[in-house]
């Protein structure tokens, strides 16, 4: 099986479209025709994964953090990044990291596991994205069923809890004076499935020159954002709260705000950074809001109306190695896959 074929398939999970825009996600190193021959799992494919690898005789590593986030003008080695890319190279290892497109999609995604982890319900993405669009096109009546069917099959016609959903208007279309019945067909779809669609649409429809018509929409995609906010089956003590976040994401130190004496029912996550979320959270009626990374200052923000509780950016993420494994093997197996024996955190704790 070769290295395209997993990347491709991940990215049905997450596509690369829903990556931020700072963000390098994708394959990073190696050839996308080799044929693989074991996959190693890891958050940072810092230098003692590329060792575990050759270990293992894994020659993919499928990373949540990518190594690369911005152009490198050499490779002499003079820094851990330099190291890990010829060091991949020389060894003939592929990397691949699915980030922020794994952190912003609802199923199979970064928050859900943690959101799983600390036994939340009743789910849904914090801070959902205008990522929609709609698709407007023109065909013979007695060819409206099999476009439709197409386009629905590629992915069109979505709207969050409901698919297969289209319009359509019958009328008159007109060409060089010649008239006939037509129907207008319109629905709309998530972004990412746009090329899928179209080449459906061309392939389905009797035209040559196919007639059709794509435009942005405002719709919100509740499947796809930042974050996860839900709610706990029952309200519990905060610092009992504080204490089962230690324990279910294996925390060695948990910073948080004054407490507001009262019980935890309502929770926002965000694994990773997500200080930029709070308003979000706040907003929401969150009791609490789980993140990572927040300087001294930022900690103010709660302002009373809320507790900020940070965890540590490795400890919110770790988990979506056990995510990404789940995922890799129940879909393939026709390679071996390895959890990394590797504690990348760069932070230690006394």
């Amino acid at each position: 099986m070769k290295i395209k074929q997993l990347t491709s398939f991940l990215e049905t999970i997450a596509p690369s479209s829903y990556q931020e825009s700072y963000d390098n996600a994708g394959l990073i190193v190696g050839d996308p025709e080799a044929e693989i021959t074991g996959v190693l799992i890891c958050l940072d494919s810092v230098e003692a994964i590329i060792d575990e690898a050759i270990v293992k005789k894994c020659n993919v590593i499928v990373a949540h953090h990518p190594i690369v986030f911005k152009g490198l003008k050499r490779f002499n080695g003079k820094n851990y990044v330099e190291r890990v890319v010829m060091k991949a190279i020389k060894n003939d290892i592929a990397i691949y990291a699915i980030h922020t497109n794994l952190d912003n999609v609802y199923h199979n995604g970064v928050n859900a596991k943690i959101a799983e982890r600390i036994g939340l319900v009743k789910t849904q993405i914090l801070a959902p994205k205008s990522d929609m669009k709609k698709i407007f096109t023109f065909v013979p009546t007695e060819y409206s069923d099999q476009v439709r069917k197409a386009m629905f099959e590629a992915g069109g016609g979505f709207i969050p809890k409901f698919d297969n959903l289209s319009y359509a208007t019958v009328g008159v279309g007109t060409q060089n004076e010649i008239g006939g019945a037509q129907v207008k067909i319109e629905m709309a779809f998530p972004s990412a499935k746009q090329n899928r669609i179209v080449k459906a649409l061309l392939k389905s429809h009797p035209y040559f020159d196919v007639p059709y018509d794509i435009i942005s929409i405002e719709n919100q995609n509740a499947e796809i954002g930042s974050g996860i906010i839900g709610s706990l089956k029952k309200p519990i003590n905060e610092k009992d709260f504080l204490q089962k976040i230690k324990k279910q994401m294996g925390v060695g130190c948990v910073r948080y705000t004054k407490l507001r004496r009262r019980k935890i029912s309502k929770v926002a996550i965000c694994g990773g950074a997500g200080g930029f979320l709070l308003k979000h959270a706040i907003r929401q009626g969150a009791d609490i809001f789980i993140t990572a990374d927040y300087k001294y200052h930022e900690f103010f923000d709660a302002d009373g109306k809320i507790v900020i509780a940070d965890i540590g950016h490795y400890e919110s993420e770790q988990f979506t190695i056990e995510l990404l494994y789940d995922i890799i093997t129940e879909n393939f197996s026709n390679f071996a896959a390895y959890f990394t024996e590797v504690n990348t955190n760069p932070v230690y704790y006394l």
